[in-house]
């Protein structure tokens, strides 16, 4: 099992020690560094940044929000930091939820596998540039007739003007619920999880086995398919204070990422077993009361889906998520936490 980084959201500003931390955790055996976007940073700038001072770690968007740019754009991101990295590049994709899509970006949030499906089929026409790209979904239309409205009806047929460094760019689908993890199997080249707990491992497996009986035999081998978690690590004496650090975390996601009744993050949580803590957590979180959400946590819901606890114990606990479906862990923490990992 590969050891990545997950650098996560920006807070105020740019975090610091980054570009420290990934050359040092590039030269101990780390894989990969990915990062995510919310309603701030962007997920490509900082990869395109860090990049320039590594040169073997994976480059992965973790996730890049499909409601942000169009499939085209995407795929043009994808394109240019694949080439300035060298085939370094991993295409994280997301639906994101509700909240954000229609709040942030003021996109109706509606049938979102069936909007992913068009969106990646268009990302990977452009990438391929086996002929100008031409699409007539549901959701997207390329090029756009002059039926519709304030068109000029002069649009046309196109193929990027850059060669793709490499004809398939590597594409991962973020997703939470049962359906949409099948989809990534379906469709995708991997499978980013949010909350995995080695205790769902088999649940995870009928999920992926599902989308894999589907899968087109022109895309990449199922052996290589790519499943990647995003999993805290925090190395401290005892227990107890390490898991500190990870409850407003988890609090953060069951009550601040997603909307009482849509909140897919606590969907996740719920099926593990932990509704009946989530509800509390999220009713504190939204009665504006995050702190107290957080000391709702559980430290058993902490060591489900997170290393946490004395170095020795994180190294031996890691052994629990090398026996699952898992071949990247995405760790999440402060660097030594991390290296501890890789040591």
């Amino acid at each position: 099992m590969r050891i990545g980084i997950q650098t996560g959201y920006w807070s105020r500003k740019p975090p610091t020690g980054i570009v420290e931390a990934l050359q040092q955790g590039e030269a101990a055996g780390l894989d990969s560094v990915w990062t995510a976007e919310a309603y701030g940073s962007d997920a490509f700038t900082p990869l395109a940044w860090w990049g320039s001072h590594t040169s073997r770690l994976r480059l992965g968007t973790g996730i890049a929000q499909m409601a942000a740019r169009t499939p085209t754009a995407t795929a043009m991101q994808a394109i240019t930091l694949d080439h300035l990295s060298g085939g370094r590049f991993v295409l994280g994709l997301g639906a994101s939820g509700p909240q954000v899509v229609e709040g942030w970006y003021g996109q109706p949030y509606r049938r979102p596998l069936a909007r992913t499906r068009e969106y990646v089929d268009i990302v990977r026409q452009v990438i391929a540039r086996e002929r100008p790209v031409a699409y007539d979904g549901e959701f997207f239309t390329l090029p756009i007739g002059g039926d519709t409205p304030g068109a000029t009806g002069l649009g046309k047929s196109l193929k990027p003007t850059v060669h793709p460094l490499r004809a398939e760019i590597p594409i991962v689908l973020a997703a939470q619920g049962p359906k949409n993890v099948a989809l990534a199997a379906e469709i995708a080249d991997g499978w980013m999880a949010g909350f995995y707990a080695p205790s769902a491992d088999a649940g995870h497996r009928e999920q992926l086995a599902e989308g894999f009986a589907r899968r087109a035999e022109e895309r990449s081998a199922v052996e290589d398919f790519e499943v990647a978690a995003m999993v805290p690590v925090v190395v401290r004496d005892d227990v107890e204070s390490a898991a500190d650090l990870v409850r407003p975390h988890v609090a953060l996601y069951v009550g601040g990422m997603g909307a009482k009744g849509a909140n897919f993050h606590k969907d996740s949580l719920d099926r593990l077993g932990f509704a009946a803590v989530t509800d509390e957590v999220q009713r504190l979180y939204l009665d504006g009361r995050p702190q107290d959400a957080a000391r709702a946590v559980p430290t058993e819901l902490v060591e489900e889906i997170a290393l946490v606890g004395p170095a020795a114990k994180v190294r031996a606990d890691l052994g629990r998520w090398e026996d699952t479906a898992l071949t990247t862990l995405l760790a999440q923490g402060d660097p030594a936490s991390v290296a501890a990992l890789l040591g």
